[in-house]
């Protein structure tokens, strides 16, 4: 416990100096001349892992890191750079990194250039309705989780009496923001409602305006209502597919983009001279080798 509290406060403390313009860093870890700092931990560790428990994520990430180190510390006793083999990969190694590098950096440079239109979305949906397909069934419903049985049937007659959905929910209804907010949009009849099977069952059976039974699921009383279903096979809203559209478009926007901005390179390099290819081919006696580049070509 007493370790524990010491490493919260030295987080704490870490914390506390980043603000500090003469602070030292705190250091974790050192493996002959190689350090592990709090900082350096810390932006290595996932989101999740470390809210989890931060000082549990600090102690395996260090010992991860030495175990790192050591092996590392023993590539070079055992001269493992000097092997041509071993350094053509870390050469091409270094190359893709320097390629994806060089991707990002572009594509977030061309990124801002790159604008969505509404009318865009809209006519890449009319040119490939086709495409969009459902592929099970959808329901739109509303969900009523009533405290009491007699909340939910005042809820249900309500309902019944033509009394609008957000009245309802508001008066009768937990989480009231959430089930209106939900009976808006339209859930693939799968996943609808599948942490309450008998509720899910119900979207299956019930028809467009009907009400549910009122069901006791864990000492609350809960009914649903279908508002409207989409058959497999026919054509999703669309709404349902901004979003998706929007994204696909920017993609293909941005590939465009890196491959025109990449074949620029290659024609000024041309122009330029700077490009020479060989092609090596063997005649009908394979003695000699036939070479030729750009520029004889022309």
């Amino acid at each position: 416990m007493t370790l524990r509290l010491l490493f919260y406060f030295l987080i704490f403390f870490g914390i506390a100096c980043e603000n500090s313009q003469q602070k030292e860093e705190i250091i974790l870890a050192e493996v002959n001349d190689a350090v592990l700092t709090l900082q350096d931990a810390k932006s290595n560790i996932s989101a999740s892992e470390f809210n989890e428990d931060s000082v549990a994520a600090y102690n395996s990430y260090k010992n991860r890191w030495i175990e790192r180190q050591l092996i590392l510390e023993e590539t070079k006793r055992l001269k493992l750079l000097d092997s041509p083999d071993v350094q053509r990969k870390v050469d091409r190694a270094k190359e893709e990194m320097l390629l994806i590098s060089f991707q990002e950096a572009i594509l977030s440079k061309l990124e801002s250039d790159i604008i969505i239109s509404d009318q865009e979305v809209r006519n890449y949906y009319q040119t490939n309705k086709d495409k969009f397909i459902l592929d099970e069934r959808y329901v739109r419903f509303r969900h009523l989780i009533a405290a009491t049985l007699s909340d939910a049937e005042n809820a249900r007659r309500d309902l019944m009496r033509g009394i609008s959905w957000e009245n309802v929910a508001r008066q009768y209804s937990l989480q009231s923001d959430l089930v209106i907010s939900n009976a808006s949009r339209f859930w693939p009849e799968s996943s609808a409602l599948k942490e309450f099977d008998t509720l899910n069952r119900y979207l299956r059976l019930i028809g467009v305006s009907e009400i549910s039974l009122i069901e006791n699921i864990n000492d609350q009383y809960h009914f649903v209502q279908l508002l409207e279903s989409k058959a497999v096979g026919e054509h999703p809203d669309l709404d349902w597919l901004l979003d998706q559209i929007e994204n696909w478009l920017i993609l293909e926007k941005k590939r465009i983009a890196y491959n025109t901005y990449v074949k620029n390179l290659y024609l000024a390099a041309e122009a330029n001279n700077e490009i020479h290819t060989y092609n090596v081919l063997p005649n009908n006696t394979n003695t000699e080798l036939v070479s030729d580049t750009l520029n004889s070509n022309q």
